[in-house]
C-alpha cells in the first residue's frame, strides 16, 4: 500500500466511502479473530467498517491506514480504537505485540512478501493473520454487468489466479465463505459505484458517464418498491503464526 497505488485515492471520498461501502458478516469476523485475542490490529482499516466489529470487552484494537483522511473518519466512527498512520508492509507497532492482524479489503494492495514478513514480526507466536474481502456475487448476471460498468473490481486479480497467498513465516491458509445480501436503493447503488478506485480516479468527463450507466442499470433491476438486493460472497482466510 504505497502512495502511488490507486488505494491512495480513497481519502478523497472518505465520507462517501464510509456511507456506501458494506460492513462484514459477524460470522466471518468471529471466525477470523479468536475470542481470546486481546491485542488486535486492523491493517488497511479505511474508515473503520471492520474496526468497529473487532471491538470487544477487554480488547485493544489498533487501526492502521496510510491515508490520513480515511483515519480522520475512522476516529469519528470508532473513537475506542487507536488510529495510526502506516502501511501493511511497515506497521507502526512493536515486535510480538498483537494476537491478531486482519486485512479487510486490503491484502491485494500489499507486497505479499514484505507484508507477510511484517505481520510475522508484529504477531505473537500463535497469533492469527486474517484476510477478508466482500465481493459482489457476479454469478448473478446483472451484478456481473454492474462490475463491467466499473471496469471490474480491485481484488479480482487475486481470485482469478486462485486466491490470495501469503509468504514466510506463514503456512497454508484456511478459508471460509459467507453468502449474504445487502439492500440498496438506486441512489445508494450509484454511491457504491462512486467509491471504486477506478471511478474515483476517472476523468471529470468520464466519471459522470460511468455513474449514469450504473444508474440506468440500477433503475432496470430495482423492485417495484425501489429496493435492490445486491448479493455478496465474503471470503475469509486465516493462518496462525508458527
Amino acid at each position: 500500500m504505497t502512495p502511488s497505488d490507486p488505494s491512495a485515492s480513497f481519502g478523497a471520498e472518505a465520507d462517501l466511502y464510509d456511507r456506501a461501502r458494506p460492513s462484514y458478516p459477524r460470522e466471518i469476523v468471529d471466525w477470523l479473530v479468536p475470542a481470546t485475542a486481546r491485542d488486535v490490529v486492523d491493517a488497511g482499516a479505511g474508515t473503520g467498517k471492520l474496526t468497529e466489529l473487532l471491538l470487544a470487552p477487554g480488547r485493544e484494537v489498533v487501526a492502521v491506514d496510510h491515508d490520513a483522511a480515511m483515519l480522520d473518519r475512522l476516529r469519528e466512527r470508532v473513537p475506542a480504537a487507536r488510529a495510526l498512520v502506516g502501511r501493511g508492509e511497515e506497521l507502526p507497532l512493536p515486535d510480538a505485540s498483537a494476537d491478531a492482524i486482519v486485512y479487510g479489503q486490503a491484502w491485494h494492495w500489499v507486497d505479499v512478501e514484505e507484508a507477510s514478513r511484517e505481520a510475522g514480526r508484529v504477531l505473537r507466536p500463535g497469533g492469527v493473520l486474517g484476510l477478508v474481502w466482500n465481493l459482489r456475487d457476479d454469478r448473478v448476471p446483472w451484478v456481473a454487468e454492474f462490475a463491467r460498468g466499473m471496469r471490474g473490481r480491485d481484488a479480482a486479480g487475486i481470485f482469478e489466479s486462485g486466491g490470495p497467498r501469503v509468504a514466510a513465516p506463514f503456512g497454508e491458509l484456511e478459508r471460509l465463505d459467507v453468502e449474504w445480501t445487502a439492500r440498496h436503493t438506486v441512489d445508494s447503488l450509484v454511491e457504491l459505484a462512486g467509491t471504486r478506485s477506478y471511478v474515483i480516479t476517472a476523468s471529470e468527463a468520464d466519471r459522470p458517464e460511468i455513474l449514469a450507466t450504473v444508474r440506468a442499470l440500477a433503475e432496470r433491476v430495482a423492485a417495484p418498491d425501489g429496493s435492490i438486493e445486491l448479493p455478496y460472497v465474503t471470503h475469509g482466510y486465516r493462518v496462525a503464526r508458527p
